[in-house]
């Protein structure tokens, strides 16, 4: 696989993003490895290990670029996320705002403040959730983590046009229903198989189909 330049993965210590981090280094790609507390499998692959990172703070992001001072970004993997839940009757409004900040703000703050160190042929991948689909929605409730991922995949769609005339192509992917701790492990897919999808599509990703909203397996999702 062919990126000019590093392969960022914030939350990268452990799921999803541990396995995105994994199958880049296995390409021989120059992983860095974002999160807030590191682990030991993500020191093991990655090239370099950016922690202490909170991404929705201003102090979260300059930790990030001083850490990726002199890089050229080829590849953003914006993957940390947070999924809670909330029931009509007793909706916890502090949740979902914790969720709109880490799901579809960080990820915003992320992109902008990397888009200078990003060239021609770069790429942004927002790991986002089918359950952002307004269309999609037929069982109601996840207040929070909906609605968060549905204003990323909105943040999403639009760096795609923005980012359009620099060469820069974006894409809103839907991991799968993974077995991981998010949903304490009940999922149908293992983190592996996951990543092994979501690269297919980023591998896929083009000024073409920018913009677009992805399952792992290759389905195209409704908005």
């Amino acid at each position: 696989m062919s990126i000019s330049g590093v392969v960022v993965v914030t939350g990268a210590n452990r799921g999803v993003g541990l396995e995105l981090a994994r199958h880049y280094a296995r390409e021989g790609c120059e992983v860095v490895g974002v999160c807030r507390q590191s682990s030991e499998e993500l020191n093991e692959i990655a090239a370099q290990v950016i922690e202490g990172v909170d991404v929705t703070t201003d102090s979260g992001i300059e930790t990030l670029l001083a850490g990726l001072s002199g890089k050229t970004v080829g590849l953003l993997i914006n993957n940390a996320g947070l999924l809670q839940d909330e029931e009509l009757g007793s909706i916890d409004f502090d949740s979902i705002r914790k969720q709109m900040e880490i799901n579809a703000y960080a990820p915003l703050r992320v992109a902008e403040a990397l888009v200078p160190q990003m060239g021609e042929g770069g790429k942004i991948a927002n790991i986002t959730s089918r359950m952002g689909s307004i269309a999609d929605n037929d069982s109601g409730g996840r207040y929070g983590y909906r609605a968060s991922k549905a204003a990323l995949n909105a943040f999403g769609r639009s760096l795609a046009m923005d980012l359009r005339p620099r060469g820069i192509a974006v894409a809103q992917l839907h991991p799968g229903y993974v077995k991981t701790r998010m949903v304490n492990f009940g999922g149908l897919i293992t983190p592996e198989e996951s990543a092994k999808g979501l690269a297919a599509r980023i591998e896929n990703l083009s000024l073409e189909n920018t913009g677009s909203f992805w399952h792992s397996n290759g389905e195209a999702l409704p908005w």
